[in-house]
């Protein structure tokens, strides 16, 4: 009887071992004792992108909502293709993602001061925050913990990441589908607070679209004609070297660049809330901190689940 109770007790303890690990929860303060200085190194590196280039900061952060609404914020991204694999950059929406060698800088600059014991994905996370916070953006507690994934999936790449052309009504049912309320949507928006869209994303709302102001319509028309210039750039708002409010200002003023921008502020059920950024950036920023939180937290893969990528490009 002695020897079944010991059994018992044994199975349970594993199973409970196994159930904790597979549902391991994020923290924080994940790395505090393995790599304490980790964040001051992610900071470092951002920093010495940033320098040389103040676009790199929308850059990361575009990488980083690309990774979590496809299987969750796992690094799948960043995974290049080869002849037996095929991975998620070559996307349709990930064909003018860039920064990736700022994240394998970070990978470099992270394992010389701790080891291989940083996932890919937990950087890119990192990452995000830093690019944020260092162009006047919020700050926020990133949950750490993530573990990369193995796979990619260019098929969900192409159809779950949400496009410039997008319909509020899309929008909102693609958001929701990651469990990202109409709100958490509009704040995480704010994104487009910083960096640079191509005219092939714009053209169409320039030339063709009422909502718009006739000014700045004239301003974009510029530097992207009818045709041709497709990789051709402007700002996402007048400040985009700033994350600021003035995205949402720009919204009021139907300037919006992409119409997955203005459809937020155009009669429907998002004006509210865009006024409201459009005057509070206090209230703007602490709800894209929070929002940030919550979608950084997409199925993340941890305890025994993936792996911790010593390259980020490949799979170990």
């Amino acid at each position: 009887m002695a020897s079944l109770t010991h059994f018992f007790l044994l199975a349970l303890s594993v199973l409970s071992l196994f159930a904790s690990s597979s549902n391991a929860q994020l923290s924080p303060n994940f790395y505090a004792r393995s790599c304490p200085n980790v964040r001051a190194i992610v900071r470092n590196t951002m920093r010495q992108a940033l320098a040389r280039e103040a676009r790199l900061g929308a850059s990361i952060l575009r990488l980083f909502f690309h990774d979590c609404f496809v299987n969750g914020c796992d690094a799948g991204i960043l995974l290049d293709d080869t002849a037996s694999f095929t991975g998620e950059k070559n996307a349709g929406p990930n064909q003018s993602a860039r920064g990736y060698e700022v994240i394998d800088a970070i990978k470099t600059n992270v394992e010389a001061a701790a080891g291989a014991l940083l996932s890919c994905a937990d950087i890119l996370a990192l990452a995000a925050q830093e690019g944020c916070t260092q162009l006047g953006g919020p700050s926020w507690a990133v949950p750490l913990a993530r573990r990369d994934a193995r796979t990619a999936s260019q098929s969900k790449a192409n159809s779950e990441i949400p496009g410039p052309s997008s319909e509020l009504s899309t929008l909102i049912s693609m958001f929701a589908a990651k469990g990202l309320n109409a709100r958490e949507m509009t704040v995480l928006s704010g994104a487009h607070s910083i960096g640079q869209g191509q005219c092939n994303f714009f053209r169409n709302r320039i030339y063709n679209e009422n909502n718009i102001d006739p000014s700045f319509a004239a301003t974009r028309r510029a530097t992207c004609p009818r045709t041709g210039g497709d990789i051709n750039l402007a700002p996402l708002d007048f400040t985009p070297n700033r994350f600021d409010n003035t995205y949402y200002k720009d919204l009021v003023n139907r300037r919006g660049l992409f119409h997955s921008d203005q459809v937020f502020f155009n009669g429907g059920s998002q004006d509210a809330i865009v006024r409201a950024y459009s005057t509070n950036s206090v209230l703007f920023f602490g709800d894209f901190a929070s929002a940030m939180v919550k979608m950084s937290s997409i199925t993340p893969l941890t305890g025994s689940q993936g792996e911790i990528r010593k390259n980020c490009r490949v799979v170990n």
